[in-house]
């Protein structure tokens, strides 16, 4: 909400409305023309508010509260030249009137790009009030309009792209969230209860008329945005819903519902995820995260963790704060629950607003809005990247054209970083109110890329598809990257890869032995290259083996390298968790070098494996190991790829 006139706060004016007897105007018509003016005002009835307003001025042309009034319609309006022209006839009527009027000129002003002019009449404020306050605020605007002036001579290059009629309509569009392969739009769409009622432009976007609603965009074969459709219930209800976020591989969503009968407080954040049947009942996340204060606008990051959110409560700097949770277990039906929030801390949040967070899915950068910080307008876009100890830095103002002196909320950016969605109706594209755009962030404003591996799991035998536990971890570090879970009835899953490291992916189900890849994300890769894969898992039988993608070896030696730990690590919790298991360690080499020299070093590879696990705590009569040097390839030697893959560690069931 825009910094509203101080028309109704005033308690000279607040008086002059009251009471009709002192009005300026000394016309009965024109007075009796305002009262009306007033009670349409009071119920959002803006248009005839005006055409009341109007007549009452044709009645007493310097009737001064019928300016202020018009004036602060006009705001409301963001019609910001007729808010500036109607105080500038009030004040020319009485200088002395109403002493906020300078102040609020000076703000419509700012509005219209006039800063120069802006911070003339700021400064005229701040002779004539006498409030320490009042003068203080106005030094924060003049200080505002200096930076905007600067800012705005510093433009950024951006195309906003309408996403047209399959996405937009003459309706709200907003809150986009979308996943990481960029092939699901949901949104939320403010729309009215009865369209047959509907009189153009004539009602108050209010509850009693509209309310919000989630729609969906697929892309078709061509990359292109079929037709929206509206989401069917449990997700949506004769309420409002909304400022919903989706997970990375778009089977979770959490979203924002007010006065709901289970609701700890105004309003909430509440979890679904996708089904055989469609979204799950919609559930409340629950204390510690929502309270009796006001919790909104989630942002689930894409390792599955963490929880971004807009909290009003208590313990935060002032107003508005965004806050993080970090999932700590599951209930029964599924849906994650969370330990103690975290409130993000000086470099994000101020003593005023901050809302619409955004982590994008390297995990590191935030996107959010603020109010506290230096801005175009009353909430502008920033970004804050974490760094090495997990800690959010600087929050940098996205700039302009992003950011403009209207309010701007809501942008989510893409896993391949490059492209960035947000809502505005400012442009001459819109079809109507506020719509979805699209456009390319400037280098300096993108996060780091992420790739990401998508696929099905399978049992081996069966071919049935099955909900499986996925782990991404640094191969360097230990640090876990991601935890997932493929979906329970069709067996589908999504992992984002971060560019810039190596990851041990590990694909886990009671039952069944664990299956290992790796990923080597480079720089160059990106979400237009992810990873096709499909994973067959074996059940724990005699005879069955997996091989160990992420056990490493020094060249031309059977010392392990220390990134080996990670895959080795979740061998010895497999035993561990299978404690009748034994198994048989085998090593394997490419043909580079003689037999007896690979069939040597094979068995000394597996040996290593070995003493690895019992040094762990296992067991010496539950492993085998032993060297079949270069005779079982899987793959040709006559590539470095296929040798690759030669050179491997394998483990067996045998008992």
């Amino acid at each position: 909400m825009r910094i509203r006139l101080f028309l109704f706060i005033s308690s000279l004016v607040c008086i002059q409305l009251l009471n009709a007897q002192s009005l300026t105007t000394k016309n009965k018509k024109a007075a009796s023309l305002f009262q009306k003016a007033t009670s349409f005002y009071s119920s959002d009835k803006y248009n005839l508010t005006i055409q009341a307003l109007d007549q009452a001025l044709n009645k007493d042309e310097n009737f001064i509260e019928a300016y202020l009034l018009l004036a602060d319609v006009y705001h409301q309006q963001e019609d910001f030249d007729s808010e500036k022209s109607s105080l500038l006839k009030a004040i020319e009527i009485d200088s002395t009137f109403f002493i906020t009027s300078y102040f609020n000129i000076g703000v419509a002003s700012f509005h219209i790009n006039e800063f120069d002019e802006a911070k003339v009449w700021f400064e005229k404020y701040q002779s004539k009030t006498r409030s320490k306050l009042s003068k203080q605020k106005a030094d924060r605007w003049i200080e505002k309009t200096a930076f905007v002036k600067e800012i705005m001579n510093k433009p950024k290059v951006i195309e906003p792209q309408n996403l047209g009629l399959e996405v937009n309509s003459h309706y709200d569009e907003y809150w986009p969230s979308i996943t990481a392969d960029e092939n699901v739009l949901i949104f939320t769409v403010l729309a009215p209860k009865d369209t047959a009622r509907l009189n153009a432009g004539s009602l108050p976007k209010t509850a009693q008329y509209f309310q919000e609603d989630f729609y969906r965009v697929i892309k078709d074969e061509e990359g292109n945005w079929a037709s929206r459709e509206v989401l069917p219930s449990p997700l949506n209800t004769e309420s409002n819903e909304g400022a919903q976020s989706l997970s990375a591989d778009g089977n979770w969503m959490f979203f924002t519902a007010c006065g709901r009968k289970d609701s700890k407080g105004s309003c909430d954040i509440y979890f679904s995820k996708k089904t055989k049947y469609g979204w799950s009942e919609p559930v409340n996340v629950g204390s510690p995260v929502n309270s009796p204060y006001w919790e909104s606008q989630p942002s689930f990051s894409a390792d599955g963790r963490t929880l971004y959110f807009t909290s009003n409560r208590s313990g935060g700097f002032g107003g508005k704060d965004i806050w993080r949770a970090k999932v700590i277990g599951y209930r029964e039906d599924g849906s994650p629950f969370f330990g103690k929030p975290e409130n993000l801390g000086p470099n994000i949040n101020t003593q005023q607003d901050e809302n619409s967070p955004f982590i994008h899915h390297d995990n590191k950068t935030l996107y959010f809005s603020s109010e506290g910080w230096p801005g175009l307008g009353n909430m502008d876009l920033f970004v804050s990247r974490k760094d090495e100890n997990g800690k959010f830095g600087e929050s940098v103002n996205l700039g302009y054209p992003i950011n403009t002196t209207d309010d701007e909320i809501g942008l989510i950016v893409t896993a391949s970083a490059r492209t960035a969605y947000y809502s505005s109706s400012r442009f001459d594209t819109s079809l109507g109110g506020k719509d979805l755009y699209s456009f390319t962030l400037p280098v300096e404003l993108m996060p780091n890329p992420v790739s990401y591996v998508r696929g099905k799991v399978f049992d081996n035998k069966t071919k049935e598809r099955l909900q499986a536990n996925f782990e991404l971890k640094n191969i360097e570090t230990g640090d876990l990257i991601v935890e997932a879970l493929s979906t329970d009835f069709s067996g589908e899953f999504l992992v984002c890869l971060p560019t810039g490291a190596g990851y041990a992916l590990n694909v886990s189900k009671p039952g069944y032995l664990f299956y290992s890849d790796h990923f080597d994300m480079n720089e160059l890769s990106s979400a237009e290259n992810p990873f096709e894969l499909n994973v067959y898992l074996n059940k724990i039988e005699v005879g069955q083996q997996i091989i160990l993608k992420n056990v490493f070896y020094q060249s031309n030696s059977f010392l392990l390298k220390a990134s080996s730990h990670v895959e080795l690590d979740k061998l010895n919790a497999f035993l561990a968790e299978n404690p009748d298991l034994q198994l048989q360690i085998t090593g394997h080499t490419d043909n580079v070098g003689g037999e007896d020299y690979n069939r040597t070093l094979s068995k000394n590879r597996a040996e290593q494996v070995y003493n690895y696990l019992v040094k762990k705590g296992i067991d010496k009569a539950r492993l085998k190991y032993k060297g079949a040097g270069m005779s079982q390839p899987i793959e040709s030697n006559d590539t470095p790829e296929g040798r690759a893959k030669n050179r491997r560690t394998e483990v067996q069931i045998i008992e």
